[in-house]
């Protein structure tokens, strides 16, 4: 009996160690991946906006679509990201598993799938946006991919598609403050 008791504490004093081991793993499925998480300036005169050479296109200046200062929080499966717009800040919310994810923006609501690379230093978000204008549906599809180029500087190339089905691609810089 006593040898099955010491037998026993053995099994479970080396269950708790794997468990320590293996818990912080388990906790951060992102291991390994870029973390995005910072506040982040947007370097106009190191960005190409597809219209010119470090001029965003007229109405997209510093807090416009895809551009402008943001933040980013990433944690365990999830990239938040909170963009201040003149007066009205907006938050979208990715997975970073795959699975779709939904945010509701004033214009309508934006369906996302956010996948990494092989390596998982960059991460893509492919975004279909669908929104009323002159009483039809309009649906609007644009890919990111994030990677960080530096210690403190992201890269964002941004590609999208117009109504009119041209194909737009931006690439903005940012600082890491």
């Amino acid at each position: 009996m006593g040898k099955n008791v010491n037998n026993l504490k053995i099994t479970l004093s080396a269950m708790v160690i794997l468990a320590f081991l293996i818990m912080p793993l388990a906790s951060n499925g992102q291991a390994g991946k870029a973390n995005f998480s910072g506040t982040w300036a947007l370097n106009a005169e190191k960005s190409t906006f597809g219209q010119g050479q470090g001029q965003p296109p007229q109405g997209q200046g510093r807090g416009g679509p895809g551009g402008g200062n943001f933040v980013a929080k990433q944690e365990a499966n999830l990239l938040t990201v909170e963009r201040t717009m003149g007066d009205r800040t907006v938050i979208s919310k990715y997975t970073l598993d795959g699975k779709e994810s939904v945010n509701s923006t004033g214009r309508g609501e934006s369906k996302s799938v956010a996948t990494w690379s092989t390596d998982g230093k960059a991460l893509t978000i492919v975004t279909t946006r669908s929104f009323e204008r002159d009483g039809q549906t309009v649906q609007m599809k644009s890919t990111e991919v994030w990677t960080l180029t530096g210690p403190t500087t992201l890269s964002i190339v941004n590609t999208s598609t117009s109504r009119e089905g041209q194909e737009r691609k931006r690439t903005m810089v940012y600082d890491k403050k």
